[in-house]
């Protein structure tokens, strides 16, 4: 069963986005083996700097690479991503599948998004939309995708 891990700066905290995910994990148990990892947002003063910025994002990224697997393909959701289709995802998930990687590693990032070197490392870099949604209801909707895209796969009525 394949290895799916979403590596996320921020908890949640809201109940409604944790139902949500609850249920998408749900889900997603018949598909594969799903593990969620929410790391703490680097604390940044009101108006910080963008050296301030920087060195955050770097700390965050090396708490990111400390959970990450080795053979890992990773997924970064970042703006200036490709976007893709629902089936463009679906066959993302199934090269994961097919490829030497024992795990496929999405990674969200906090308020300011994710290191440049992150980015940069990725095996796929994925927009979810041009426009901003708040990290938590990214998460929703990326667990969503991958069901999707398992549905896809397996030829599900799920996708319309």
């Amino acid at each position: 069963m394949q290895r799916v891990l979403i590596i996320c700066v921020g908890r949640m905290k809201e109940r409604f986005y944790i139902d949500a995910a609850a249920e998408y994990a749900r889900r997603l148990s018949r598909y594969c083996r799903l593990e969620i990892v929410e790391l703490p947002e680097q604390r940044l003063p009101e108006n910080p700097s963008r050296a301030e910025i920087g060195r955050a994002l770097a700390r965050e990224a090396a708490a990111i690479r400390a959970r990450l697997p080795s053979a890992a393909a990773v997924v970064a959701l970042c703006i200036e991503g490709k976007l893709r289709s629902s089936e463009e995802v679906a066959r993302l998930l199934g090269d994961a599948a097919r490829g030497s990687e024992k795990c496929l590693a999405f990674l969200i990032g906090g308020s300011f998004g994710l290191d440049e070197s992150l980015k940069r490392e990725a095996w796929v870099r994925l927009s979810m939309s041009p426009m901003t949604f708040p990290h938590h209801l990214a998460r929703v909707m990326l667990l969503e995708q991958i069901y999707r895209g398992f549905q896809i796969n397996e030829g599900g009525k799920y996708h319309k």
